[in-house]
């Protein structure tokens, strides 16, 4: 556990609150949910399996939430770039966080283990 709160805690403001809050935001959303670190970075899994992770987008320094099973969605705000598989939901740390987005897409992708489209 002390290094994924090492990974919060080196991170340089504000990107260091915006991780903190969508940590807090996704981890609100279904007690199955748990939260490891993997690949040096965080990632939250839905009964054991993983579905969205927090990064930062290497050439615009912003963060995003990966959406590890992100091809099943089509929807406008999700960035596929040259993933075949993920697509990201990047945010601005100057601005408020859509939290009705956010919760919108984490109960998708959690949609997508409790319906059995992925096995789990």
């Amino acid at each position: 556990m002390k290094q994924l709160d090492d990974f919060y805690l080196n991170q340089e403001e504000p990107i260091k609150g915006t991780f903190l809050a969508l940590k807090d935001i996704i981890l609100k959303q279904d007690k199955d949910i748990t939260h490891v670190l993997k690949y040096g970075m965080p990632f939250f899994c839905y009964k054991g399996k993983m579905f969205c992770y927090l990064w930062i987008h290497k050439k615009l320094k912003q963060p995003y939430i990966g959406i590890v099973e992100g091809k099943h969605f089509e929807d406008f705000f999700l960035i596929q770039e040259k993933r075949s598989r993920m697509k990201i939901m990047m945010f601005n740390s100057e601005e408020d966080l859509p939290l009705e987005k956010i919760e919108f897409v984490i109960q998708k992708a959690i949609n997508l283990y409790k319906s059995g489209i992925i096995k789990v």
